[in-house]
């Protein structure tokens, strides 16, 4: 082999050693993070939205013969709220030595329409609450609308093509005054829990071979009436 022909192999060696070392650290080097997308204007403004947590609760005297007709009505009343703004949980918090009056107002919280699941009693911190006293409550959620036209610009200058100042304040302003529960726009509820009975009923009838879906209600069937106007 002449000198030529040698150097010409070790370049070709050399040049495809380096061709194979940048593939295996392109292989190898971790695919960079996708920039975040821009919100729109419709998304900007919703997130103008501010949902704030506000306590809505009641201060029960604690009475050695149980729950008094006052405290009776404004339990009522409490839950009434509850249901009104569709709560999540209601809680008791019982100071020292009111474990009796505290179960007996958890009885009438799920007497009044609150499932049981969602009424919880803690005992109270004796430093932080040194009054003896129940405290019965949920926390409400409130949405704080933007406001809207505060600063208006001429809608025909569409040069830039670009949506003007206002563009989508009316949409988060009326969605964030007519949710019905503004926790909504913060987390989504959380699932009810699946019908187990239905589920064995049709898994039953599957491995038999039978029909799974519901009988036809003959009443449901529809015909052109034929009558004379």
């Amino acid at each position: 082999m002449t000198r030529n022909a040698s150097v010409k192999t070790v370049l070709k060696t050399g040049l495809w050693l380096a061709a194979v070392a940048s593939l295996c650290a392109c292989a190898s080097a971790p695919a960079p993070a996708p920039a975040p997308r821009a919100a729109t204007e419709t998304q900007a403004w919703a997130e103008r939205v501010q949902v704030t947590p506000t306590p809505d609760e009641i201060l029960l005297a604690v009475h050695a013969t149980g729950l008094s007709d006052n405290q009776r009505a404004a339990l009522r009343d409490l839950v009434g709220r509850w249901l009104e703004a569709e709560g999540r949980e209601l809680v008791v918090t019982a100071p020292s030595g009111a474990g009796v009056m505290a179960a007996q107002v958890r009885e009438r919280l799920i007497f009044l329409g609150a499932p049981a699941a969602q009424v919880r009693v803690v005992g109270a911190d004796p430093v932080a609450a040194p009054e003896p006293v129940l405290r019965v409550g949920f926390v409400r959620h409130e949405a704080r609308v933007p406001k809207c036209g505060q600063a208006w610009e001429s809608l025909t200058a569409t040069r830039d093509n670009r949506a003007y100042e206002n563009f989508g304040c009316a949409v988060a302003a009326n969605m964030a005054a007519q949710v019905a529960d503004p926790e909504d726009l913060v987390r989504p509820r959380d699932m009810t829990p699946a019908d187990a009975g239905r589920r064995d009923t049709v898994v039953g009838k599957y491995r038999r071979g039978e029909v799974t879906s519901a009988a036809r209600d003959g009443k449901a069937d529809g015909a052109i009436s034929r009558a004379i106007p």
